[in-house]
């Protein structure tokens, strides 16, 4: 059963990696509405963009999942949650260093491919089993294929 501080800190956690991917996209579509050469250039961040908010919408059903799971008394899925913790957190830096086109953005791409693998590792672990794992696995994957391209 869940405590109220339990479910305070996971809306928290889950409102904050949605406000920030909101954010990181909305100032992708700020700057290329008030500038065209911006929008040219983030759009060259278009797909990093892109990636990563995907991999922090289907981490964070993910995450949800597996707090079901937990629930129900399936630790199986507790490794996969700490590794997930950090892939919302680096995953949302992509996205708005890539919005505000920063200058260490490769460097922070080198470091998302590392938290990313970790994720899709024990992800896989479970795919089979629960699709929600599955999915988080692939957005993983893309989000990889796409840093790999800028890093």
């Amino acid at each position: 059963m869940k405590t109220i501080e339990n479910k305070s800190r996971r809306d928290i956690l889950l409102g904050a990696a949605a406000v920030a991917a909101t954010f990181a996209s909305d100032s992708a579509f700020s700057a290329s509405e008030h500038n065209h050469d911006m929008h040219n250039h983030a759009s060259g961040n278009q797909d990093i963009i892109d990636a990563a908010l995907d991999c922090v919408k289907t981490g964070m059903a993910c995450n949800d999942h597996c707090i079901e799971l937990l629930k129900d008394g399936d630790t199986s899925i507790v490794n996969c949650m700490d590794v997930l913790s950090e892939t919302l957190a680096m995953c949302t830096a992509l996205s708005q260093m890539a919005s505000y086109q920063s200058s260490h953005l490769a460097a922070v791409a080198k470091v998302c491919i590392s938290v990313c693998e970790d994720c899709e590792k024990e992800c896989r672990k479970h795919e089979k089993k629960h699709a929600a794992c599955k999915a988080c696995a692939e957005s993983c994957k893309d989000c990889i294929d796409a840093c790999k391209k800028i890093a």
